[in-house]
């Protein structure tokens, strides 16, 4: 009988075809010859809403920058509507998808240029505030691991039923805080994945 194959962790990655722009650590100035698959820049021609850009850095348990992780974000459109088979809601805008994927760089730095999502139906007949989901892999993780970005400027957040989840003096580790670039609102997320600060997760 052979012996069990080890584990493989989700990262690091090849930047081939998975990260924006073909990133490349060693050469700064490069970038491989490669079709994007997915994108950081999310908005379309015909989307609505207020155009926005996410920003943060994700860091490890010893406040080190993580440069080789890949976050993926999955939202609603401005008017709470998803690019899914699931939700068969009218979508003028059927070029937005709410999918987008960025890689952190050498400082552990990524971003995303987006639409600010609407509020969107949630259990029980509750709505939940305008979030986004959010998708981290990286290297020593044998999976990828989940969580939400909330909005500071959104009233709704005090009824949001699954913020309502999280212990009080945790919330604050979801919750995106805005300022303003020009007339573009800029909403700044970092991201920690152990330790003092840990962002907070959710089992998917």
């Amino acid at each position: 009988m052979s012996d069990i194959t080890p584990s493989q962790t989700v990262g690091p990655f090849f930047a081939y075809g998975l990260a924006p722009k073909g990133r490349c650590h060693w050469d700064p100035n490069g970038s491989y010859s490669w079709k994007e698959t997915v994108g950081d820049n999310l908005v379309t021609p015909d989307a609505t809403g207020q155009k926005i850009h996410i920003e943060g850095r994700i860091t490890d348990g010893d406040g080190m920058p993580i440069n080789d992780a890949m976050l993926e974000i999955w939202q609603a459109d401005a008017q709470g509507r998803y690019a899914s088979p699931a939700d068969n809601r009218a979508r003028p805008n059927t070029q937005f998808k709410g999918f987008g994927r960025s890689a952190t760089d050498k400082d552990g730095v990524f971003g995303f240029d987006t639409i600010k999502p609407g509020a969107v139906p949630g259990p029980n007949g509750k709505t939940q505030a305008p979030h986004i989901v959010f998708c981290i892999f990286s290297r020593g993780m044998l999976r990828q691991i989940y969580t939400r970005m909330y909005f500071s400027d959104e009233g709704a957040n005090a009824a949001d039923p699954i913020l309502a989840l999280v212990p009080e003096d945790r919330r604050g580790t979801l919750v995106a805080h805005k300022t303003m670039k020009g007339d573009l609102p800029v909403y700044r997320f970092d991201i920690r994945v152990q330790g003092e600060n840990e962002t907070v997760f959710f089992q998917v």
